[in-house]
């Protein structure tokens, strides 16, 4: 597979580092805002992980030169319904998630099991943390919304979610879940669900220990996206619904 990474961070190079072991050849490395789509139109797939401000502009720009492309980038989801709807119709490749590890998407399963079995008991109130590296510009973190959104639908005590700031927590809408997020250190990624009630507490949680999961999963979705059009995700990658 002839890859192009558009974002040359730490995920970048990490995702460079695991293409070449796997022997693909990464023919683009686009580590700048102004270049043009004949840059990375040699390439089989794209992979995309920048900041949310450029990550629509970097999909335009794979559009164009009709390649598929896998995004990373978190905090453009405003944009999503748009950018999706352009790839159907115009038969381009797309494939995003909040957290391409394995491990985390599997954590999402489970979450939104926990999720409807808690639906019955009301006595637990539920809440979420989360940490990432000081470099992350969104919070909450893009997991840690696909984790609420996940929550959010099954509890019908719940009906939005509330992100604040670590140091920052104010007062919480009882129809809101809480999210408080943490921004300290190099953190790959954290994040715990909690139900507590007044006898005991229940609490799942995911812990990166480095950024090996993330650069693997969206290696994997952009070996998977080759010759694909349409709007993907990690359960069609994964098979979870089969």
């Amino acid at each position: 597979m002839k890859l192009a990474i558009i974002g040359y961070g730490k995920m970048g190079k990490a995702i460079e580092a695991l293409a070449i072991q796997r022997a693909h050849e990464v023919c683009a490395v686009i580590d700048k805002a102004d270049y043009n789509s004949d840059e990375i139109s040699m390439a089989d797939v794209a992979i995309e992980f920048t900041q949310p401000d450029a990550a629509v502009q970097n999909i335009q720009k794979c559009f164009e030169a009709g390649i598929p492309v896998v995004v990373g980038t978190t905090g453009w989801n405003e944009h999503y319904i748009r950018v999706a709807r352009q790839a159907i119709e115009n038969g381009n490749g797309l494939f995003t998630a909040s957290n391409f590890s394995v491990g985390v998407n599997i954590f999402f399963q489970l979450n939104q099991q926990l999720a409807k079995i808690m639906n019955a008991f009301p006595d637990y109130s539920v809440s979420m943390n989360e940490t990432h590296h000081i470099h992350k510009k969104d919070h909450p973190s893009g997991t840690a919304v696909t984790l609420a959104e996940d929550i959010i639908a099954e509890l019908d005590r719940k009906n939005g979610y509330l992100g604040q700031l670590y140091g920052q927590v104010g007062e919480v809408s009882p129809l809101d879940l809480p999210i408080v997020s943490k921004r300290e250190n190099e953190v790959p990624g954290f994040h715990e669900i909690n139900y507590t009630s007044e006898i005991d507490e229940i609490k799942i949680s995911h812990n990166a220990f480095n950024r090996l999961g993330f650069a693997q999963g969206a290696l994997l979705a952009a070996e998977w996206m080759q010759g694909r059009k349409g709007v993907y995700g990690m359960k069609d990658l994964l098979k979870f619904d089969q």
